[in-house]
């Protein structure tokens, strides 16, 4: 069971994680940023597990709620600097796709 401090402290370090995340697609870091959520990914796991047994009192739950904030912000950040390149890698493999089914219908 988590105590009060390790929640908070694992939100902490989720949204330093986040924050690190918009770095990484802004500078086109795509292996970092995969690394980074991957880390994120184990505190959500570690909280799932354990979190809905801790009470928050009032000055906890407003900075969870401040964290979660920010996260989101940071969310919508990497969602802004991702969805081009994502877009253009979808086109990209689209592209080749038909190529290769357009090679494979004319070839000989």
């Amino acid at each position: 069971m988590m105590t009060n401090q390790q929640v908070l402290s694992t939100y902490e370090a989720m949204q330093a994680l986040t924050a690190s995340m918009v770095v990484a697609a802004s500078n086109e870091e795509w292996d970092q940023l995969d690394s980074l959520e991957q880390q994120i990914s184990a505190h959500v796991q570690r909280l799932q597990a354990n979190e809905e047994k801790v009470v928050l009192e009032k000055e906890g739950r407003l900075r969870k709620v401040a964290l979660i904030r920010q996260m989101l912000e940071d969310d919508r950040k990497i969602r802004d600097l991702t969805m081009p390149w994502m877009a253009q890698l979808s086109k990209l493999i689209s592209s080749t796709g038909t190529e290769r089914r357009l090679a494979n219908a004319y070839s000989v």
